[in-house]
């Protein structure tokens, strides 16, 4: 009976394995083929730093979203190098397939730009071309400085470029005007005159085997483009969707350094006056917008905002909880100012800061700016209002209206006040080491300890009145 079983057992297998061999194939046929996903950028306008923020937004959104390619919908009349360069290095990162699809115009740094890319598309009637540099104005640029220009440019094209047919040449027929371009006995580009091609003469055929001289094809539009890459119905695309923020990006990243340096100065103000004001407003602006116009530039993501948060935790804790200790302030200075640089790198998703100096110079210069602002708008600040409200509110810490029992600090006092408090009894009311705070006839003001610590409940004597914090001294 056992062996009955089995052997049903075993040929009900058997006839589920043939089946099942069988149905494989037909399922694997009745499959729709996968979809390449592909991202559309478009390029409307000059090259510019908001186009550079566009298009790098775009390549990190498609890198994250597991794109397999990107397609540069370009008409451009040209723009600025430096931005052009960063584009290149941009476009180079990119992990899938890139394209261009010059879609009427890519001239200058359009055709720069393009020279990065797999493959280089047109629109019927396109033309690419007219690369020479130029100064922003328009006019020409001194001979020695352009033929550095040409020379450094020759070699970041070879360098992209490399077994891509005659790209490199073509692309150096176009920005040097002195270049002789030759295919074997054929003259494509005479001395005297800078290369530009419509859409038929970039596609025309030279050389042995034949190759198309830059174009890989023509296409009424870009979704014919796409249906002949990819075939009919053999791809998804998702369009970069334009907005105003690239061009406040912009903006911000111009005046970034101003804003970190005020910004700071604000927040050093609101945590030396009592309760939360338009101090802490107005900086809390600034550094928001320090943060979110890196964020819209297309550089890091949120992780440096975050940073910043727990470094002004840290200093908090010095100033509220554990003053004089120096630990949590340090710690938390140094977390801020770290976020800030980091906020200006150029980072891909899931790629964490290299320790490379070349990296973050730019970076610390711009928050060593910042710094410098600040410093110098505090001083501007203490020299030009040295009886205003606010010295005498940092002098000793700000005012409260709040008792002393309940942790407020005491009322701004005028300096001949101040002075009335030399050689007075007090407690600490926090740790001293050697900052803090101290309870002086029923008012709470920061102080300082020449040398040495005291606990808190220790008993002090008021001896000189200090920019910004009493001098005290212990009893014996």
């Amino acid at each position: 009976m056992k062996l009955f079983r089995f052997l049903i057992w075993f040929a009900v297998t058997c006839v589920g394995f043939a089946l099942g061999a069988v149905a494989q194939p037909e399922a694997a046929a009745s499959a729709p083929a996968k979809q390449v996903r592909v991202k559309v950028i478009p390029v409307r306008e000059a090259i510019a730093k908001p186009v550079l923020y566009v298009i790098r937004r775009g390549l990190k959104e498609a890198q994250a979203e597991g794109m397999e390619a990107l397609v540069i919908d370009m008409q451009t009349p040209g723009g600025e190098l430096g931005v052009t360069l960063e584009i290149m290095e941009a476009l180079d990162k990119f992990e899938g397939q890139t394209l261009v699809y010059v879609n009427k115009e890519a001239i200058s740094a359009g055709a720069i730009i393009s020279s990065v890319v797999d493959e280089i598309h047109f629109a019927p009637g396109a033309v690419i071309g007219a690369a020479a540099a130029v100064s922003g104005g328009g006019q020409e640029v001194p001979e020695t400085m352009k033929q550095k220009i040409n020379s450094y440019l020759n070699a970041k094209v070879r360098s992209f470029s490399a077994g891509k047919g005659y790209r490199s040449e073509v692309i150096k027929a176009m920005m040097d005007a002195d270049y002789e371009f030759k295919i074997g006995d054929i003259v494509i580009k005479p001395k005297g005159e800078l290369l530009s091609l419509t859409d038929v003469e970039a596609a025309k055929v030279y050389g042995e085997p034949g190759r198309a001289l830059l174009s890989a094809g023509t296409h009424t539009t870009l979704d014919d483009l796409l249906t002949v890459k990819f075939g009919k119905n053999g791809y998804v695309v998702s369009r970069l969707e334009i907005t105003w923020s690239e061009t406040l990006a912009s903006w911000i990243s111009a005046v970034a350094p101003v804003l970190m340096g005020l910004g700071l100065l604000c927040v050093f103000i609101e945590f030396k006056t009592p309760g939360f004001g338009v101090f802490g407003i107005t900086g809390g602006v600034m550094l928001a917008l320090v943060f979110l116009g890196h964020y819209l530039a297309g550089l890091s993501g949120h992780e440096p905002a975050l940073v910043f948060l727990l470094g002004v935790a840290l200093v908090a804790v010095e100033i509220f909880v554990a003053p004089g200790t120096l630990a949590a302030g340090l710690a938390g200075a140094v977390l801020m100012l770290g976020a800030l640089a980091w906020s200006m790198l150029d980072l891909w998703p899931g790629e964490w800061p290299a320790m490379d100096a070349s990296v973050w110079v730019q970076p610390l210069v711009s928050v060593a700016l910042a710094v410098a602002i600040a410093l110098g708008a505090g001083a501007l600040i203490w020299k030009l209002l040295p009886r205003g409200w606010l010295v005498r509110r940092l002098a000793l810490g700000g005012a409260s209206t709040e008792p002393a029992q309940r942790g407020g600090v005491a009322s701004a006092m005028s300096a001949g006040e101040l002075k009335t408090l030399i050689g007075r009894e007090g407690v600490a009311v926090t740790a001293l080491s050697p900052s803090g705070q101290v309870l002086v006839d029923g008012q709470r003001f920061e102080a300082r300890l020449a040398v040495g610590a005291l606990d808190p409940g220790a008993r002090l004597r008021v001896v000189e009145r200090g920019d910004f914090a009493l001098l005290v001294e212990p009893l014996a």
